[in-house]
């Protein structure tokens, strides 16, 4: 089994030789959308000259690729030497090695494809727009909150802030090729909660996936429907249909994890908070110093923290060292499985289980297991802290229950104490109470909407 080479590491030190750099430029990556938000990214480059030309790519490359899955856009402008422009549209095309990217933040997310555009002057830059979404924290009137998971559909109906009404449905969307089962259950979960009010002031939901302005872009949710023109017709528009069959009311759907960032902000009353969520993959939120969701995608899962050359491997983008191999419960079966645990053919969820028996029983393996995952979020925190302002990291998920989540706390606090002195005395680790476990999601969802 290998052992995590941090990728920030590489990066630092890259970017403490290109400052120090007598002839080392500043530049500027603008990731923009068609709507107009745009991310400012800046560093420092070396000469675009000899050797250093391969170490400018391989910085700008790899830099690209992270704010991609952590702000998502489709159009690149860079302030750099114009040989990068070509260097990048090469790497990130239908042929490159980042062609899932490419797809990716492309036609599915931003439907256009990835267009690079290079800017000899940094005043020629889109401006920055990345304001804060002013979604959230409006629990005023009656309104309905739902949360739309892989397994069930959970909804509330709300009367000021207070639950009035709850309840789980079992489904199975994920295989499902018809998006009618998908619409139908939704729109009974809504009926069953708006039936415990006296109205429907707003709605507000979270599920996994992209939705911008409450069109589906990319969501597992839908990933059964692959007929490209029934998905095009039926699925992205989903959401603005049913806000048309509840009368126009304020109707807003985001990402599940930064509905889960924005309920601890509000259940703990912080701000600065990323929240990491270990289950079936890795799920991210983010609420920005204001307590305020930010237009990110926060996909960290498709971000890179490990420069292994033989770390692992994400089955769907192919790429190595990915966080959704380090921080769900692949990262538990990968572990296990390197430690001679052998499990065969077991569904992940139930290997989380039988190495969850193992620590309860005190043994080493399954400690080690949980040590180890501690010990690269304690590594990985610090290549997020570059692109974040991180004052509170939220951890939850299944695989942060019972000893072995206790297990990774500690272990994830020890590696930074000892290698991120600075980060150790900022930042502090929350998880959720029972309050925020029984209702944060859904009043969080239900106050999504602006106020009534």
């Amino acid at each position: 089994m290998s052992e995590l080479i941090a990728a920030h590491l590489w990066d630092f030190e890259f970017e403490t030789r290109a400052k120090s750099h007598p002839n080392g430029k500043r530049a500027t990556i603008a990731l923009a959308r068609e709507d107009g938000t745009c991310f400012h990214y800046f560093f420092h480059l070396f000469p675009h000259e000899g050797a250093m030309r391969t170490e400018n790519e391989k910085y700008v490359s790899r830099t690209l690729k992270t704010l991609f899955w952590i702000k998502g856009g489709s159009r690149v402008h860079l302030h750099a030497d114009v040989d990068l422009i070509s260097h990048l549209s090469s790497v990130y095309s239908s042929t490159g090695a980042r062609n899932f990217d490419a797809d990716f933040m492309g036609l599915k997310l931003c439907g256009e494809p990835l267009s690079f555009i290079h800017h000899e002057s940094a005043d020629s830059l889109p401006e920055p727009k990345s304001e804060a979404n002013p979604l959230g924290r409006h629990l005023d009137g009656c309104r309905i909150g739902f949360d739309l998971g892989g397994s069930d559909r959970k909804t509330a109906a709300v009367i000021d802030g207070e639950v009035v009404f709850s309840e789980e449905v079992p489904w199975d969307p994920y295989f499902q090729s018809d998006p009618s089962y998908h619409l139908e259950g939704i729109r009974h979960s809504l009926k069953r909660a708006a039936e415990h009010l006296p109205r429907v002031d707003a709605i507000g939901g979270s599920a996994a996936g992209n939705y911008f302005n409450n069109t589906v872009r990319v969501a597992s949710l839908f990933r059964g429907v692959t007929d490209e023109a029934i998905y095009e017709n039926e699925v992205r528009p989903m959401f603005l249909k049913l806000k048309e069959e509840w009368g126009g009311v304020p109707f807003d759907v985001i990402n599940d994890g930064d509905v889960t960032a924005l309920a601890a902000a509000m259940n703990f009353d912080i701000h600065s908070v990323l929240g990491i969520a270990m289950g079936t993959s890795m799920a991210v939120g983010y609420c920005d110093p204001q307590g305020e969701l930010t237009p990110g995608i926060n996909e960290l899962a498709f971000a890179p923290i490990d420069d292994h050359p033989e770390a692992a491997i994400d089955e769907w983008s192919g790429h190595r060292g990915c966080g959704v191999q380090y921080f769900s419960q692949q990262a538990v079966a990968r572990h296990a499985k390197n430690l001679g645990l052998d499990y065969g053919a077991m569904p992940f969820p139930e290997q989380l289980i039988e190495v969850q028996k193992l620590i309860k029983l005190g043994d080493s393996k399954g400690a080690k297991i949980f040590s180890d995952i501690g010990s690269d979020l304690g590594h990985a925190i610090k290549h997020y802290a570059r692109f974040y302002e991180i004052d509170n990291l939220l951890i939850l998920g299944r695989v942060t229950s019972g000893e072995g989540g206790q297990v990774i706390l500690d272990n994830a606090t020890a590696t930074m104490a000892s290698h991120y002195p600075e980060l150790h005395e900022r930042i502090t680790f929350v998880t959720p109470d029972e309050t925020m476990k029984r209702h944060g999601q859904a009043i969080a969802a239900a106050s999504l909407p602006r106020s009534v």
